[in-house]
């Protein structure tokens, strides 16, 4: 400290009036105040209930603000500060000693004394130990983890005192500090305010006690809003000591400090909730709800998206397949009949495909004994079933001999054998397609395409056989190719392409790959699963609109702890994140239950049904999570705000 600074008041009031609005008028508490105090004085402020004295100590402590004059602190206006700025000068330069003590009953005399410190940036060992240290000297070495419910009153004022010496209590306010003490609590408070006076601190005590008045250095009398007297205390005792050394600090803007102040709105935060426990799980049920049907949508449609891909996938990832028409939904495709067998002979000598089929198809009636359906018949192949995977169950397929022969024999589904002949049978058996009977040589195994395959009553014959003698026609619907193992798909069928187009002397025909195909259903998928999911992101809302209810129902009931932690130096933003934390803790609580609920509802579905399952990911979990923190923050908004813009002196008045 530099002389120019000892030399300074600390504090001068010029012209300082305070009014308050009363109906159409306003009426005023402080009425033209002229004041100066000195670097470690002690001084005492005495007055009858009402004569403003009170407000007079808010206004120095940066607790409530001047309607007009000026207020300088250090030679600072005061009156130009921001908002975290006065929190600033709390923190850094004011220690507060309330009537009614205003400790926060959920934390420890330790905690409550570190408060401080945390808004001040000093490390958790840091305060702990000061913290202690203080409890110690003020004779609370004992009562260190007590809560304030479980001191007694002059305790509680010691734990309010080391709580104002805390960041080094340059300047001590304490409004009454004896006023709810016994004579005997009321005379060790007393003392200890003496003791620090005599380390140099500047206590300013406001009383209306004139005995309490007496142990100060000067007496300054005010009535009706007005100074009346300002006189040294002549019995007053001038010894001093050293000055005690103030804290060591930290710059309150560096990670750590940052930190610290988000570690105590986390748990300031856990507390409340598990205050009111019943209150927070109804706040959570809506967050619940939506955040299990978010999951749980996701996951149904993962479950298809995988079920059908992998479907696509065992149908052949490497399939071409050709149409007749320039271009899906040409008009003119039932009219172009050039995909014929030559074509098949043509590409079979190309060294890029591993085989090709062609497939034409009809429904007919297939008849049994007494036993009849409709089925699906096929000309295709033998080629076929090794493109499309389809092994078989029982028997053979047939042979390029019987495609040469036309020979009347047939494969048939699992699902048609057990509908014609029962299950074990129909290998040998003759059937009528229509009223060409042929022979059953095979049973291929049943197989689902994802679009209701394994359902499907279906005959594949020779499409020699079924082109001459069912369908009565040489071309074929489509033909489809497999690629060579290793060869890009979209090259081969750039070359597909170019080779049937100079078969055919023009372009009459279009392609389409599996790879095509499941782009495709996965952008549909897509789109599907974001409807649905918006779906679930409704019943999001309305929780969030529960959650925003009761944060501003809390903040009005945490008002009085909200002052108290602004009195101690929390900034707007402290206070802000701490209301925030709460709403982003009640929707990650919420959803951590909710996901749960997905999880416990999948295992349950996959356990049902074997053919579909429920696929819970990891982008699913944090969606969900992410959609938590975004409603916490959204809605818990309003409330952290709401809390964070009251003021001081008004917030301590709330009990």
């Amino acid at each position: 400290m530099n002389e120019a600074t000892a030399a300074q008041p600390v504090i001068a009031l010029s012209h300082v009036c305070r009014s308050f609005p009363a109906g159409d008028q306003d009426i005023r508490i402080l009425d033209d105040i002229n004041l100066t105090i000195n670097r470690g004085e002690m001084v005492a402020i005495i007055g009858q209930s009402g004569s403003g004295k009170s407000t007079l100590m808010n206004i120095l402590g940066g607790l409530d603000s001047a309607s007009s004059g000026s207020y300088r602190f250090n030679g600072r206006e005061v009156g130009e500060l921001e908002a975290d700025e006065l929190a600033r000068l709390r923190r850094d330069h004011f220690g507060f000693i309330f009537q009614r003590y205003h400790l926060l009953g959920a934390l420890s005399a330790t905690e409550n004394v570190a408060m401080p410190a945390i808004y001040a940036g000093m490390p958790v060992a840091s305060r702990q130990q000061r913290a202690a240290e203080l409890l110690r000297r003020l004779g609370l070495g004992d009562r260190l983890e007590h809560k304030p419910r479980q001191l007694s009153g002059g305790q509680q004022q010691r734990v309010s005192i080391a709580r104002a010496l805390m960041n080094g209590g340059e300047v001590i306010l304490a409004d009454e500090p004896t006023g709810a003490l016994d004579s005997k609590s009321g005379a060790d408070v007393l003392q200890i305010l003496r003791e620090l006076h005599e380390h140099g601190h500047t206590v300013i005590l406001v009383t209306h006690d004139s005995k309490v008045a007496a142990q100060a250095d000067r007496i300054i009398e005010i009535r009706d809003g007005r100074i009346i007297a300002d006189a040294p205390n002549p019995a007053a005792d001038p010894v001093r000591l050293a000055e005690d050394a103030p804290p060591p600090r930290l710059p309150d803007s560096t990670p750590q400090a940052m930190f610290g102040r988000w570690q105590e709105a986390f748990a300031m935060a856990l507390r409340a909730l598990l205050a009111n426990r019943m209150r927070s799980l109804l706040t959570m049920l809506g967050i619940i709800i939506g955040i299990a049907s978010v999951v749980s949508i996701m996951a149904l449609g993962e479950g298809m998206e995988r079920k059908v891909l992998d479907n696509f996938a065992g149908l052949g990832t490497n399939n071409i397949s050709v149409y007749p028409g320039a271009y899906p939904g040409d008009d003119k495709a039932g009219s172009i009949k050039t995909l014929r067998e030559s074509d098949l002979v043509q590409l079979a000598q190309e060294s890029y495909l591993a085989a090709v089929t062609p497939v034409s198809m009809t429904g007919l009636r297939v008849r049994y004994a007494s036993n009849d359906a409709n089925a699906t018949v096929m000309g295709v192949a033998p080629a076929y079933f090794a493109v499309r995977n389809q092994a078989m169950k029982d028997g053979v397929a047939f042979s390029d001999d019987d495609v040469r022969r036309q020979a009347q024999v047939a494969v048939i589904g699992e699902t048609l054998r057990e509908r014609l002949f029962g299950a074990g049978r129909g290998v040998g058996e003759i059937i009528l397609l229509g009223n060409m009977p042929v022979q059953v040589i095979g049973v291929a195994e049943t197989k689902s395409g994802g679009f209701g395959d394994s359902d499907r009553l279906e005959v594949w014959l020779p499409y020699s056989t079924a082109g001459s003698r069912l369908f009565g026609q040489q071309h074929f619907s489509s033909l489809t190719v497999q690629v060579a193992a290793g060869l890009p798909v979209k090259a081969a069928e750039a070359a597909l392409q170019q080779k049937l187009a100079l078969l055919h002397g023009k372009k009459d025909f279009y392609t389409r790959t599996m790879e095509d195909m499941m782009k495709s259903f996965e952008s549909t998928a897509s789109s599907i699963k974001l409807f649905l999911l918006m779906i679930g992101v409704i019943s999001l809302v309305v929780g969030g609109i529960g959650v925003m209810n009761i944060m501003l129902v809390s903040v009005t009931e945490r008002t009085h702890e909200i002052g108290i932690r602004m009195a101690v130096g929390a900034r707007q933003s402290d206070i802000r994140s701490q209301f925030l934390i709460e709403a982003v803790l009640v929707c990650l609580l919420g959803a951590a239950i909710g996901i749960g609920l997905s999880a416990l509802l999948g295992m349950t579905v996959n356990a049902l049904f074997k053919d579909f399952q429920m696929l819970l990911t990891g982008t699913s979990i944090m969606t969900a999570v992410a959609c938590a923190s975004g409603i916490g923050i959204v809605f818990g908004f309003l409330p952290a705000r709401r809390a964070a813009q009251l003021a001081p002196i008004e917030a301590l008045a709330r009990e």
